[in-house]
């Protein structure tokens, strides 16, 4: 099991995430959001995230075109789809996983055609029945209010492929605790 720490905005962050034990970075490339990250100002220093973590690119409602340019440009392992995208609109020249929030007892169709699926939660930090994520095959990625205080219980009943956190980590919005994610991460790997 991998932990992804997402949201990220600025080197150190990312760097504190990664000497922490994370295994993968998040970084979303969707204006709207408070944890928006400028392609352009962490261009210089992506590079020194090790390959063996995974950079990857959050995107709403992005079009292929402009995904697959990013992701070059900042040699992206993957794109997290988070829109209305159909398989018909994914970027065809990197990994992708796709989430979808969960609300109720509704899950994703089954066969999705990604590397993963992610299961975020309603949104603003709610979490949501983590037993659902048993319905599916594949990988799985739990998202979606996980904190220190609540990962370890959603590995035990999930046993995911990988956990993913963003507010539950931050001091403030685009900005991390470093204290909480070690907690987070030692939490969520049981160690």
């Amino acid at each position: 099991m991998f932990v992804k720490i997402c949201g990220i905005t600025h080197r150190e962050d990312a760097l504190a995430a990664i000497e922490a034990g994370a295994g993968a970075i998040g970084f979303v490339f969707y204006k709207s959001s408070p944890r928006a990250a400028d392609p352009a100002a962490i261009a210089p220093w992506i590079s020194e995230i090790p390959p063996a973590v995974w950079k990857v690119g959050v995107f709403v409602n992005e079009t292929p075109e402009i995904i697959e340019q990013i992701a070059a440009n900042l040699r992206l392992d993957i794109a997290q789809l988070h829109g209305d995208e159909t398989p018909a609109l994914h970027p065809r020249k990197i990994r992708i996983w796709r989430a979808f929030r969960i609300s109720g007892d509704a899950l994703p169709p089954s066969g999705y055609p990604a590397e993963a699926i992610l299961l975020d939660g309603p949104g603003k930090g709610a979490t949501f029945d983590w037993h659902l994520a048993n319905r599916i095959t594949g990988n799985v990625i739990i998202a979606g209010g996980l904190t220190p205080e609540n990962v370890r219980a959603a590995v035990e009943q999930t046993n995911p492929w990988g956990v993913d956190t963003a507010s539950g980590v931050e001091s403030s919005p685009g900005r991390k605790d470093h204290t909480r994610m070690k907690q987070f991460i030692k939490a969520a790997l049981g160690s």
